[in-house]
């Protein structure tokens, strides 16, 4: 089996800022109850962007930092619970966005926080079976449009925003070593689909989704350095869904990971899900802190309940 890199990645989120202090303006909350829970700031809501947007944008800048065209693309996926539409799906509508050659397999992938994870591993098959060695994998959100205003347990941590990788697959590259899970539950973390009476908003139970989240981080990091028979120290970069600093933190602390080999976005962008984790990786890029060769541990975890890890690396 053939194994993927990240070629290059890409990211594009609203203009709107929305504060911790615009939140207490209009409920029940402050800064210091959100930030000292959570860790979140600001985060950006949609206002003339849509979610077929925000993947365009993230999805050209990815292509374009990975050198590759639209006509090389072997495989689309888009990881999102938020698409503008179910049919058609967010990924057609980028294949034809951008140009995307008719005769490959698009399609959306639901996994909630993890979904970038699943679709990497995904998109890894796919490329396996493709004549063509290049696949882009997004991760978007539109949380705001699914967000219960009433509810101030969850409405402070939702942000907008879509991330992209391009991904090459070549003989001799190691596999990324996913672990993939999932658990269903639709108490502690749910989304209602259509017809099931009232808007479809989110709701959880914060403290179990906490619980769940602080088992299931370190879980996925031993069982991915164990598959890749790879050590802490062989890791160069530790990428965490940014749902929460605590979670964060508690890993960090866990594992004895140094600052320079960790990255927070939270308190900039909020939750944004399934955007969550190729936000970070594209900014990690931009910043020159990953590039050629370098090995990033991978973890996400989220509603199904869903969780995952994985080693990938950089071409």
């Amino acid at each position: 089996m053939k194994g993927i890199r990240i070629k290059g990645t890409g990211r594009c989120v609203p203009e709107r800022v929305v504060t911790n202090e615009d939140l207490a303006a209009r409920m029940d909350t402050s800064d210091e109850w959100i930030t000292s829970r959570t860790g979140i700031r600001r985060r950006r809501h949609c206002t003339a962007e849509t979610h077929s947007t925000l993947c365009a944008g993230a999805a050209r800048a990815a292509l374009a930092r990975a050198g590759v065209s639209p006509e090389e693309i072997g495989a689309c996926i888009v990881a999102t619970v938020t698409a503008d539409d179910l049919v058609p799906s967010a990924a057609c509508v980028l294949q034809r966005e951008l140009g995307l050659p008719q005769d490959i397999p698009c399609f959306d992938l639901s996994a909630a926080c993890t979904g970038f994870l699943f679709a990497l591993h995904t998109m890894e098959c796919l490329l396996n079976a493709s004549p063509r060695r290049f696949g882009l994998v997004v991760g978007a959100e539109v949380l705001s449009r699914v967000t219960n205003w009433e509810d101030r347990g969850t409405c402070v941590l939702f942000g907008d925003g879509a991330g992209a990788a391009v991904v090459e697959c070549r003989e001799g590259w190691p596999s990324i070593g996913a672990v993939l899970g999932c658990h269903g539950d639709d108490r502690l973390l749910r989304l209602p689909g259509v017809e099931r009476g009232g808007r479809s908003l989110i709701s959880m139970e914060g403290t179990r989704v906490f619980k769940f989240a602080v088992e299931a981080v370190p879980w996925c990091v031993d069982r991915v350095l164990e598959r890749t028979g790879r050590t802490v120290e062989d890791v160069d970069f530790f990428v965490f869904h940014q749902a929460n600093a605590r979670i964060i933190d508690l890993a960090v602390r866990k594992y004895h990971i140094p600052p320079e080999k960790y990255y927070k976005n939270i308190a900039e962008y909020g939750n944004t899900s399934a955007a969550s984790i190729p936000l970070v990786l594209s900014e990690l890029e931009e910043q020159g802190r990953v590039g050629p060769g370098s090995r990033t541990l991978v973890v996400g975890f989220g509603g199904g309940l869903t969780w995952g890890g994985a080693m990938v690396e950089f071409a």
